[in-house]
């Protein structure tokens, strides 16, 4: 046989590489099936048969359907790119802004500034972003407002491990 046994553990969550995504293209033009392949590579069966949808392509007006590494692998990387965190604050500036305003200038916490703008009907809710968020931009930096200017964040203690013995 001129299987390659590979020696290194996969562990779950872990994407495919483009060299196995060759493999997997050159043990299906040889014929092997799916079921096969994730025993070859130590992956289970089902992320290679997802691999081999997401990079299958037609050929010849829709006759033949063959796998192709570079197909996959680009759907994979387009499928990367629309997976992060997408901050608001740019699109909600002025929000954000006001909220700064009317905290330095009114001495009130975030959630009052929040509240504030949405009871007056200066914003609207799709304008605004909640306090939880507006208290992550502080812990960011992202705002001109810093934790040590947030008086309930000095009083509190950050929850610890418990440690029993």
């Amino acid at each position: 046989m001129n299987q390659v046994h590979s020696t290194t553990e996969h562990r779950k969550g872990k994407h495919l590489s483009f060299e196995e995504r060759v493999v997997i293209q050159t043990h299906l033009k040889d014929g092997w099936t799916p079921n096969r392949i994730a025993g070859e590579l130590g992956r289970a069966t089902n992320t290679v048969r997802n691999e081999i949808k997401r990079g299958t392509v037609t050929l010849y007006r829709g006759n033949i359907f063959r796998y192709k590494a570079k197909v996959g692998q680009a759907a994979y990387q387009k499928n990367r790119e629309a997976f992060c965190r997408h901050y608001d604050l740019l699109e909600k500036s002025a929000f954000i802004s006001c909220v700064e305003e009317h905290f330095f200038k009114n001495e009130r916490s975030l959630d009052v500034c929040a509240h504030h703008a949405l009871k007056d009907g200066t914003f609207t809710r799709e304008q605004i972003v909640c306090t939880k968020t507006l208290y992550g931009y502080a812990d960011l930096g992202l705002l001109n407002i810093r934790n040590i200017d947030l008086p309930e964040k000095l009083h509190r203690s950050p929850k610890t491990a418990l440690i029993i013995f």
